[in-house]
């Protein structure tokens, strides 16, 4: 997994596929916005994300920063 961003999106790769999540950056680190996941970008944007694979993103991406500088919560 890769997490890229800015200060009003991230950009997560699993598998090489990146979805962009609109949030806002804050001191120590970001909230995402989770109801801005809704497709893969190009090549694979045809490939909705569905509620389940929604939750899956957010659980990987929730535990692979929770020990980091910049924690990465979803509302």
């Amino acid at each position: 997994m890769k997490i890229t961003g800015t200060m009003s999106y991230i950009k997560v790769e699993i598998d090489e596929k990146v979805v962009k999540i609109e949030g806002e950056k804050i001191i120590g680190g970001f909230v995402a916005f989770k109801d801005t996941m809704k497709n893969w970008e190009s090549p694979h944007d045809d490939d909705v994300i569905d509620d389940k694979l929604k939750q899956e993103i957010i659980d990987r991406v929730t535990n692979e920063t929770k020990n980091s500088h910049l924690v990465i919560t979803f509302e």
